[in-house]
C-alpha cells in the first residue's frame, strides 16, 4: 500500500539550533498517525515542513506520489488542514465563513453538509464572534473538511470541547478513516491518542525516540499494569536497603514523594504479593494502594521526563 505521506530525513536548523534532526515519517490510507512531543522538541517545525509552510534544510516530503516541493498547489487540492490557531474574520457567520473556504476548492462537498458533519445547524447563521471557544474549534474543523481531503492534519482539535463534543468529532475522524483516508494529528490528550491513532510517534530533543501503536508502546516502555503505593512515613535509606533486599524489582521503582512510589509491570499480582509480604516483615503499613492500567501518559512521561500537560 503506498503511504499518503512519505517523509524522509527532514532537517531543519535555526542558526545554532538543530530543531528537527533527521527525522522519517508515513501515514498510510485508513490510519491516524499521533505525533507527540513536549514544547521544543520539533514537532511543530516538523509538522510545518510536512504542510509547505516551511522548507527543510535537508530531506524530502511526498505526498500522494508527488513531491510537495514540486506539485504543491495540486496537493493542496485533497489535503486538509486544521491549526491549533486560527484567525478568522470574525464578522463573518458560520455558513459565510464555510462557503468561503469552499471557493477555495475544485471539488467541494456542500457547505450544509459540512455544518451537519460539525453538528453547527443551529448556529449557521450567527456570527463568529458570538461563538463559544468550542464552537468556533468545530468551524475550523468543517474548514479543514470542506474539500474532502484524502489526508487531514489535525493540530489540537478538540481543544475547548466539552467531552460530548469532543466524542462527536472522535467519531467523525474515525469515520473519516473507514473511507481510506489519512490523519496526521497532534494532541495534548493523550485519551484523544489512545482512541484515533493506528500509531503513535513520540519527538523529543528533534528525533523520533519511539514509534508504534499505542499497545505496543505502552508494552514496551511501561508494562501493562501500574501498581502506586504510599506509606505511613518517609522511607529512610535503612527502610530501602530492606526492602531493596526482600523486593527484586525494588531497584526499578519510580519515587513520587518521600513516602510514594510506582512500579510499572506487564503484571503486578507477583509484586504486589512481595510488597505485602517485605512492607509486614519489616514493620511498615501502607496507607493508599492503587492499581491501573498503563496509558500513553506513563509512555510520554518515562520517554521525555514530564507529563504532556507540563509539555
Amino acid at each position: 500500500m503506498e503511504a499518503l505521506l512519505s517523509a524522509k530525513g527532514l532537517t531543519k536548523s535555526f542558526g545554532s539550533t538543530k530543531a528537527v534532526d533527521g527525522i522519517h515519517i508515513s501515514v498510510y490510507p485508513g490510519e491516524c498517525l499521533a505525533l507527540l512531543g513536549p514544547n521544543g522538541a520539533g514537532k511543530t517545525t516538523t509538522v510545518e515542513m510536512l504542510e509547505g509552510l516551511t522548507i527543510p534544510d535537508e530531506g524530502h516530503v511526498n505526498i500522494f506520489g508527488q513531491s510537495l516541493s514540486r506539485h504543491k498547489y495540486a496537493i493542496m487540492e485533497e489535503l486538509g488542514v486544521m491549526l491549533q490557531e486560527t484567525n478568522l474574520y470574525k464578522k463573518f457567520s458560520v455558513r459565510e465563513t464555510i462557503s468561503l473556504f469552499a471557493s477555495f476548492y475544485k471539488s467541494p462537498i456542500s457547505v450544509a453538509q459540512a455544518i451537519n458533519m460539525v453538528s453547527l445547524e443551529e448556529k449557521a447563521e450567527e456570527r463568529l464572534e458570538s461563538l463559544s471557544g468550542g464552537q468556533k474549534q468545530r468551524v475550523y474543523l468543517a474548514c479543514a473538511l470542506i474539500n474532502n481531503p484524502r489526508l487531514l492534519f489535525l493540530d489540537e482539535p478538540t481543544t475547548g470541547l466539552d467531552p460530548q463534543s469532543r466524542r462527536m468529532i472522535w467519531d467523525l475522524l474515525t469515520e473519516h478513516k473507514k473511507q481510506g483516508r489519512g490523519i496526521l494529528l497532534t494532541t495534548h490528550y493523550m485519551d484523544e491518542a489512545q482512541y484515533l491513532a493506528d500509531r503513535v510517534a513520540i519527538i523529543d530533543h528533534g528525533q523520533i525516540i519511539a514509534e508504534g501503536t499505542p499497545d505496543q508502546l505502552i508494552s514496551d516502555h511501561c508494562g501493562h499494569s501500574a501498581l502506586f503505593f504510599e506509606f505511613d512515613k518517609t522511607l529512610t535509606p535503612d527502610l530501602k536497603g530492606q526492602l531493596g533486599d526482600q523486593i527484586p524489582w525494588f531497584e526499578h521503582i519510580k519515587q513520587k514523594a518521600a513516602n510514594q512510589f510506582e512500579y510499572f509491570a506487564s503484571s503486578i499480582e507477583k509484586p504486589l504479593a512481595q510488597l505485602s509480604k517485605a512492607t509486614q516483615a519489616i514493620g511498615l503499613e501502607l496507607t493508599k494502594l492503587e492499581m491501573r492500567k498503563c496509558t500513553l501518559e506513563d509512555v510520554f512521561l518515562n520517554l521525555t521526563g514530564r507529563s504532556i500537560r507540563d509539555a
